[in-house]
């Protein structure tokens, strides 16, 4: 998974994280209430924690200080993270791409504060239900759901339940 920075305008502190696997662009999108890094962080540990491994091997930030814990992220959850170097975002261009794309429903001028769950999974599920050029004119979430039935075939990774930093 690669991370892109939270979706952020000038109504304060709600946001949108938005997370995305490399390989197929399969996106998810999580509303947070706050800019704070413990509950942004707490989110992202519960989206990517119930993946296999393979598939959660390497997440990439910002220097955005709503994720200034990721060293407890990859600890809890197993996962190598990386940092973007400062002012870098072609480090992490295919997020910054999706970001682009995603200002499509989320413009700057909009009041994140009104953005309701419902609203998020429907533009999280229009962003996976759109056929890409990349993918052979497959969709992201059907890329992504054969990537999981290949690694689910020969998951050695058990799900363990540890104790949440972020809780």
């Amino acid at each position: 998974m690669a991370l892109g920075a939270s979706l952020q305008q000038r109504f304060g502190q709600p946001n949108v994280t938005s997370l995305m696997e490399r390989m197929s662009r399969f996106t998810v999108l999580l509303r947070n209430t706050t800019k704070r890094s413990k509950p942004v962080m707490g989110k992202i540990a519960r989206a990517i924690g119930a993946l296999p491994l393979p598939a959660r091997r390497s997440i990439t930030f910002d220097r955005g200080s709503e994720f200034v814990t990721w060293p407890h992220l990859q600890a809890e959850t197993g996962t190598r993270s990386w940092l973007c170097d400062a002012q870098s975002p072609h480090q992490k261009g295919a997020v910054e791409n999706t970001n682009r794309r995603l200002r499509r429903f989320l413009p700057r001028e909009i009041d994140m504060r009104q953005l309701t769950e419902a609203g998020v999974r429907a533009i999280t599920d229009r962003m996976n239900g759109t056929p890409r050029k990349c993918l052979g004119w497959r969709t992201p979430a059907e890329v992504f759901a054969e990537k999981m039935m290949a690694i689910g075939a020969r998951r050695p990774y058990p799900h363990t339940t540890r104790k949440s930093h972020f809780t």
